[in-house]
């Protein structure tokens, strides 16, 4: 049986005594966005989560999605969550005003997008996808887009999608087919077929809008040919607050896939015949456009990771107290039962406190990276605001990738902790571990993320991206390497920064002469990357804790004390991993290299 709590008083220990994020409400536009505000916005979404999400959780997944003559219907109960999900405001949470938003900070929609999957995966692809189709247009559409589409996909009438991937091409998206044809006044007719589009037809919403990369046909070659359109399912008559449906565009769902996990996500076939669509940003420049959707939902698939990891966590957790096998090998009985609770045993503790740590470790570096988010859209100052940004590009691919292996990894441990009962479905370890795993793949697999941050971020503006996180932490280190209640916590992890950075330096100038030298080293400096990246937020909540250990106000004395066991574990057991990737590196691409085709 899968069981989720929110973790609320851990959410608010790093929204509130880590991050600051009160400072958020002395940016412009986010005034509203108080202490008290950011509480009862998330313990109000904690208990939507918990009562309507999670109860169809298991219904979605032995349901799934069904189609039939082009009509896709989602699991039961599904729809009316919905309802009740769009109704209660939660897609509009940092919306644009102008359209019928909230206009709070990013940060809040992090917090509830990890709530949404750890109760729902399935559930909470609808939702991330209209958000960032909502994104995209309103920072590349043109008024008139703007002022038509914006309020129905922030009031969830209508949903969105990304349509990139066709059959011949997923990552090399120079390669597609899809052709759009000027029909006159602003419009396109657009054909071509797309796949694995996510959300791509269901009946949670009156109208869906798809963003789809197409060629004109004077296109260049290759990705610098790509063009970005809106084909609405519905056609749209009228603009602005005029605007109702129309005829039914010549957009179709094919078929829907079988897949291994979010069954109650639709992942759709979407055919395109001669269907009307409206051009966003320039010709031959919609990658560049569709990439503001891309990779809003890179780091909303770094949550999915991060939630189900939690997830996973809580339900092994109970499990181990409750299921008791053997007798502690420690002095002394633990109980007077023939068995003791499989929590005694060392392997089984290790087990939990891996996916523990790694999952607070995790939630420090979303939510730190979700701050800068707000920062680089918000604060008044135009070098804070780049300097926010280029943190996150930097911290975008770690987000995605680490945060999904490592959300994979403990849905896997909670298997192991299940033992047999973890391979059977009624415990709902197994279907964790489904869901999990297409976290790793779709957005970009995590290769391709590894590539984007040693292949891009590492060399972008002379290594400009790299000294955002890189300084910060380095200071941190130097100001706390003496501190006695620190000491223990602060050395791991200055020996850890000094090693990416030598791994960052030798990669950076293999790179230069051979590209192979870095991409064949790709995946494990971003692991290390990762490894290094929360281990930097561990060291900062160990600083909160040692300041806050002896207050017991309110009964935290407990939590501040765990904080600083399990950052504790973090450093011995967890970072020592960042050695090993470091002696990978150190290799570089001559063990790979030396193979042949022909010799697999």
């Amino acid at each position: 049986m899968q069981i989720y709590k929110a973790p609320l008083r851990d959410m608010r220990f790093v929204i509130h005594e880590m991050l600051d994020a009160e400072q958020l409400s002395r940016l412009p536009g986010f005034e509203e966005a108080t202490s008290e505000t950011i509480d009862a916005i998330i313990e109000e979404g904690a208990r939507f989560c918990e009562d309507k999400l999670l109860p169809l959780n298991r219904i979605g997944d032995e349901e799934g999605c069904t189609y039939e003559n082009g009509v896709v219907r989602t699991p039961t109960g599904f729809k009316q969550a919905y309802d009740d999900f769009v109704g209660g405001g939660w897609q509009a949470i940092s919306s644009d005003p102008k359209y019928g938003g909230q206009g709070l900070p990013a940060l809040l929609n992090f917090v509830i997008e990890e709530m949404v999957c750890s109760t729902n995966l399935a559930f909470g692809v609808y939702p991330l996808l209209s958000r960032g189709a909502a994104a995209l247009i309103e920072r590349h559409g043109s008024e008139d887009v703007k002022d038509t589409y914006l309020p129905h996909l922030t009031d969830g009438s209508w949903s969105g999608t990304m349509c990139l991937t066709e059959s011949q091409c997923g990552t090399d998206l120079g390669l597609i087919r899809t052709k759009a044809v000027p029909a006159g006044e602003g419009v396109y007719s657009i054909s071509g077929s797309k796949i694995f589009i996510s959300a791509g037809e269901h009946d949670l919403a009156d109208n869906i809008i798809h963003l789809v990369l197409a060629k004109l046909p004077d296109a260049p070659e290759g990705v610098r040919g790509i063009s970005l359109f809106l084909v609405p399912k519905f056609n749209v008559k009228g603009s602005g607050a005029d605007a109702e449906l129309g005829p039914r565009n010549g957009v179709s769902c094919g078929s829907i896939e079988k897949k291994m996990g979010i069954h109650g996500s639709a992942t759709c076939v979407i055919n395109f015949d001669e269907a009307e669509g409206y051009l966003i940003g320039e010709a031959h420049k919609g990658l560049r456009c569709m990439f503001t959707m891309m990779n809003g939902a890179r780091l909303g698939v770094g949550m999915q990771g991060l939630a189900l990891g939690e997830t996973a966590y809580q339900s092994a957790t109970a499990y181990a107290k409750e299921r008791r096998s053997g007798k502690s090998l420690a002095k002394g009985a633990k109980s007077k039962d023939a068995a003791d609770p499989i929590i005694v045993h060392p392997d089984v503790r290790n087990m939990l406190l891996t996916a523990r740590a790694h999952n607070e470790g995790a939630r420090a570096l979303a939510y730190w990276t979700a701050l800068n988010l707000d920062i680089s859209t918000n604060h008044p100052d135009a070098e804070t605001r780049r300097d926010a940004d280029e943190l996150v590009q930097l911290m975008t691919p770690v987000i995605k990738a680490f945060l999904t292996d490592r959300g994979f990894e403990a849905a896997n441990l909670a298997v192991q902790v299940h033992g047999g009962h973890g391979y059977i479905a009624e415990h709902g370890m197994e279907q964790l571990v489904r869901d999990a795993r297409i976290s790793q793949l779709y957005e970009g697999t995590n290769g391709i993320q590894a590539l984007d941050l040693v292949g891009r971020k590492l060399g972008l503006h002379t290594g400009r991206l790299l000294r955002h996180f890189f300084h910060p932490a380095t200071a941190f280190v130097e100001a706390n390497q003496e501190n006695e209640e620190l000491k223990d916590i602060v050395l791991p992890l200055a020996k850890a920064l000094g090693k990416l950075q030598q791994a960052t330096l030798v990669i950076a100038q293999k790179g230069l002469g051979d590209p192979e030298e870095a991409a064949a080293v790709a995946t494990d400096y971003l692991k290390m990357f990762g490894l290094v990246a929360v281990g930097y937020m561990w060291a900062m909540m160990a600083e909160k804790a040692v300041e806050k250990a002896a207050d017991d106000a309110n009964g935290d004395a407990r939590f501040y004390a765990n904080k600083l066991k399990t950052a504790r574990f973090y450093m011995y057991k967890l970072l020592p991993e960042s050695a090993s990737l470091f002696l990978r590196i150190m290799t570089g691409k001559a063990a790979i290299a030396q193979f042949d085709e022909d010799d697999f």
